[in-house]
C-alpha cells in the first residue's frame, strides 16, 4: 500500500519527477504516480485529494509547471502535507514557483526549488521518518552517503594539476 503519491498534471512532467521516484523506491518507500490535471480533471483531483488520507498516503508530492495550481488544489482538500514542484516549462519555470509558493493563509503547500524533485522526496522522507525508525535509519545513511562523494570529489581535486594551483 502506498504511502507517498506523486502527482503531475501531466506525463511530460516524468523526466523531472523520476529522481523523486528513484530515491522513494532505493529507500523502499511504497509510493505511487499518477497524472492529474488540476484544469483538465478537476474532478478526478478533487475525488483523489479528498480520498488520499482514507487510503494510508501520509504525504504528497504534487509536481506542475505553468499555471502550476495542481498542488494547491489538492492542498484545499486534504489534510495531509503536500510538497510542490515547480516544473521549469515557461518563463524559466517562475510562473510555476509562484503559483504554488504563494498559497492562501490556511492552505500551505511546501514547496522545493524548480525542479526540485529529489528534494521533495527528501523532504518526504524526513516527515514519515518522525514516526519510523527505520527509515530514519536509512536517510541517515544517505545523508552520510552525499558527504561521502563530497570528501571524495575534494580528494580527486587535489590531483587536478595545473601551473598556478597551489593545493
Amino acid at each position: 500500500m502506498p504511502i507517498v503519491s506523486i502527482i503531475m498534471g501531466s506525463t511530460s512532467d516524468l523526466p523531472v519527477m523520476e529522481k523523486a521516484a528513484q530515491l522513494l523506491n532505493d529507500l523502499h518507500v511504497p509510493f505511487e504516480m499518477n497524472a492529474l490535471s488540476a484544469h483538465r480533471t478537476p474532478e478526478a483531483v478533487e475525488a483523489f485529494s479528498k480520498n488520499a488520507h482514507s487510503r494510508g498516503i501520509k504525504v504528497i508530492i504534487a509536481a506542475a509547471g505553468m499555471a502550476a495550481h495542481l498542488p494547491g488544489v489538492i492542498a484545499a482538500s486534504t489534510p495531509l502535507p503536500v510538497i510542490g514542484v515547480p516544473i521549469k516549462s515557461t518563463l524559466d519555470g517562475m510562473d510555476a514557483l509562484l503559483a504554488i509558493v504563494q498559497m492562501p493563509p490556511g492552505i500551505p503547500v511546501a514547496t522545493v526549488g524548480i525542479n526540485g524533485a529529489l528534494n521533495a522526496a527528501i523532504l518526504a522522507i524526513q516527515i514519515l521518518s518522525l514516526e519510523d525508525k527505520e527509515l530514519e535509519t536509512k536517510f541517515i545513511a544517505y545523508k552520510e552517503g552525499l558527504k561521502k562523494k563530497i570528501v571524495k570529489a575534494n580528494e580527486e581535486l587535489k590531483e587536478v594539476k595545473y601551473e598556478f594551483k597551489t593545493n
